[in-house]
């Protein structure tokens, strides 16, 4: 039989269907590790459907800090025979597979030399039922990083805590079992785990991409959030309304996404700081209030978490597809900023720096995630929030306040009702510099032209791309929002002092210094995770050079760094 040796860094994944407690198994596991000083990172793949089908969760274990998808599975651990199957493209011969036979396999599987019988489901019954398969999985994993007992009852205390002692015992129990298979593991030679501990760790934060979005949007001066519930984009609502009262927001579930987004426009009309999240079926509802924004100079945050459509497509799965749409959204001409967070400290700080970049240039700013993003998790020190104060650019208006003032930077005084002596009108036909409705072409094209003025300062005050690797590259690797980690670790097994990756956070306005890198290159590569490399054709369009090298994924799937290494490999040669 086959054993697994492993010192820096290991991916287990566990597989079933859903309703098994899968996600139970993982935020015990991943909240231990880290509290026990190891670098942690965690994300899923999941199907539309409440029970049944197949999903999995893959926890990365590390040395170092590597929050990146494996394709490679060193420990299995399945719940169902349908996980076998579902993972067979990534089961190697090197994979251990712990898991109840009698549970998890047909007669042809029965002889797989990797499989270690551990009787899960009896475990579980003997305790109390079922239910208890968890914390006897949650336990085993603990176990093989040499987690004590006490260091994991003590967090299942808490964990459990609104049960009832009877259930918190029974889940200690469970979890001592597996525990103790661990160790047996270990002493028969079948496991050996020595990934080095740093006690600092244990003080580091545990969160998702949809928290750091929601945790932007509080440090950014969020005081109403609207939202249609909407898989994978409902995370930020739920985690804003968990903290509506403890920092004064207003949380409020729509009947639809066109009252969602109206909202938002109403309440930053009235003085508030607002933010719809949606994803891309519901953002195509909301393209007219989009629009609305434009017209009026409304500022707007919108979050938007991309998933494969068209139409419903593949509604739990990811994908980076909403760029165009997201880009061209709403009728007529007028600009906006897209931001695309890669890490989660990018994603809390884009998101704060959001509602000051929509209230200065009072236009909709877009945040762009998608599914694994905002799904997956990982260990980080700090929120790295600072001192920097919530900027507000609203004026106090006098009796001669005009609110589309003519300026030659495009920006007029924004006022709000009540704050001062002026009359501040809002109309979603053209206007003159007071608002009021007008058919004149010439106040029609000063008005347009105003609010495009509004592009110039917005380029001058872009985020800059991120450069990782020599400044004197070859060929530079470009890439946005999500793939950021993957690509990165994918350049580090490459290990070619040729080769560079440029990372853009804000995806429009283009930086400046766009064309300049790629001038730099003898080669372009774009790394996308759509069908039509949308980054790739904005950047054209922007700058006039074409990139012919594209690595395109649009399966539902993220990219892992083991295919991001070969696919370079095979385009590089």
């Amino acid at each position: 039989m086959p054993g697994v040796s492993i010192k820096h860094d290991i991916s287990i994944v566990l597989g079933g269907s859903a309703g098994q407690g899968i996600q139970t198994v993982e935020q015990i596991v991943t909240q231990v590790l880290k509290r026990s000083g190891f670098h942690v990172f965690g994300t899923k793949e999941y199907m539309s459907r409440v029970r049944g089908g197949s999903n999995s969760t893959e926890i990365r274990i590390s040395s170092k800090s590597n929050p990146s998808l494996l394709n490679r599975i060193d420990i299995l651990i399945p719940f169902d025979k349908g996980a076998l199957k579902h993972l067979e493209k990534r089961i190697s011969s090197s994979t251990l597979i712990l898991g109840d036979k009698s549970e998890i396999t047909d007669e042809k599987e029965k002889n797989i030399s990797q499989i270690v019988d551990v009787p899960f489901s009896k475990i579980a019954s003997d305790i109390g039922g079922a239910i208890y398969t968890n914390s006897v999985a949650a336990g085993l994993i603990a176990g093989l990083f040499n987690v004590t007992l006490e260091e994991l009852h003590g967090f299942l205390d808490r964990f459990f805590a609104k049960t009832g002692d009877v259930i918190i015992e029974k889940n200690k129990d469970a979890a001592s079992k597996g525990h103790a298979i661990a160790l047996s593991l270990i002493h028969s030679g079948r496991i050996s785990i020595n990934i080095a501990r740093d006690p600092s760790l244990s003080e580091h934060i545990l969160i998702n991409g949809a928290e750091a979005v929601g945790i932007g949007a509080i440090a950014g001066g969020c005081n109403f959030i609207s939202s249609y519930p909407m898989s994978p984009s409902t995370g930020v609502l739920v985690f804003l309304s968990r903290h509506a009262e403890e920092f004064g927001i207003v949380a409020e579930q729509a009947e639809d996404e066109i009252s969602a987004i109206n909202m938002v426009l109403g309440a930053w009309y009235a003085g508030a700081r607002a933010m719809v999240t949606t994803s891309g079926g519901g953002f195509a509802l909301m393209e007219e209030g989009v629009s609305l924004a434009g017209i009026t100079e409304m500022p707007a945050v919108i979050h938007l978490a991309q998933r494969p459509g068209p139409a419903t497509g593949l509604p739990t799965r990811t994908e980076q597809g909403d760029l165009n749409l997201v880009l061209y959204s709403g009728h007529g001409v007028f600009p906006r900023i897209i931001l695309a967070p890669g890490t989660l400290e990018d994603a809390v700080s884009l998101t704060r720096d959001a509602f000051t970049l929509a209230d200065q240039y009072q236009v909709p700013v877009f945040i762009l995630t998608d599914q694994y993003f905002i799904d997956s998790y990982y260990n980080i020190s700090s929120l790295a929030l600072g001192d920097k104060p919530v900027a507000s650019f609203i004026s106090e208006t006098d009796a001669a306040y005009k609110r589309y003032r003519i300026t030659d930077t495009g920006i007029s005084p924004r006022g709000i009702p009540g704050f001062g002596n002026g009359l501040v009108t809002a109309d979603s036909d053209e206007h003159d510099e007071e608002g009021h409705i007008t058919e004149s072409s010439d106040v029609r094209i000063a008005m347009v032209d105003k609010r495009m003025r509004k592009l110039t300062e917005m380029k001058n005050n872009t985020f800059p791309p991120e450069l990782t690797g020599s400044g004197g590259y070859k060929t530079l690797i470009i890439g946005w929002g999500s793939t950021f980690h993957g690509i990165k670790e994918a350049l580090s097994r490459l290990k070619r002092k040729d080769l560079s990756f440029l990372h853009f956070k804000q995806v429009y306005p283009l930086h400046p210094e766009t064309a300049d890198y790629l001038k730099r290159a003898k080669r372009v590569v774009m790394v996308e995770g759509n069908a039509n490399a949308q980054f790739a054709s904005l950047i054209r369009l922007e700058t006039g050079i074409g990139i012919d090298d594209v690595i395109l994924k649009y399966d539902g799937s993220q990219f892992s760094v083991e295919e991001l290494a070969d696919r370079l490999e095979a385009i590089l040669g």
